[in-house]
């Protein structure tokens, strides 16, 4: 590795020599499939040369754990996403239906928008959803969801705020 290279890229060098046939194999245990677990053990390494602070694993298997854990959760819940979002599309009208590249779009975006969402507490989720999805207005989400106009008011504004920051680079 020429000299250039920054810590960081090096220490995750280092990580991917050392432990990459080992988590490949430990996700591919947990997921049942070799060209996922590869997919996904090739985007851990990915995301781990994108950070900008150096990874400093004292323990490199357990904090590879950690980081494939939270990939796995994030790889189901797309999953279901996708599951949620095609069953959807089988009872629209036949009229309705939409070209494969449309509906990769559609799914990105579905997923970016809950990657956005993510770690928002559920009701100020759903407040957020029936707002820009569904259109209803803050007083029928209020009747809705059983809470005061006041409180939609703070879970919208908390909602935007958090994707809001959720997009800065």
């Amino acid at each position: 590795m020429p000299a250039t290279v920054d810590p960081a890229r090096r220490e995750v060098a280092g990580l991917y020599s050392a432990h990459q046939r080992w988590l490949s194999s430990w996700l591919r245990q947990r997921l049942g499939d070799s060209h996922q677990a590869a997919d996904l053990c090739h985007d851990i390494f990915v995301r781990l040369l994108a950070r900008e602070e150096p990874v400093d694993a004292r323990e490199p298997r357990a904090f590879l754990t950690t980081v494939a854990q939270r990939m796995l959760f994030s790889h189901y819940r797309r999953q279901q996403l996708e599951r949620a979002y095609l069953e959807a599309l089988r009872h629209c009208a036949p009229a309705l239906a939409m070209s494969p590249e449309e509906r990769a779009i559609v799914l990105e975006t579905l997923v970016e928008i809950d990657r956005l969402l993510d770690g928002l507490p559920v009701v100020v989720r759903r407040a957020f959803l029936m707002s820009q999805l569904d259109g209803l207005k803050q007083a029928e989400i209020a009747e809705r969801l059983g809470i005061s106009l006041a409180t939609v008011k703070r879970h919208l504004v908390k909602a935007g705020m958090h994707c809001l920051l959720a997009l800065e680079p």
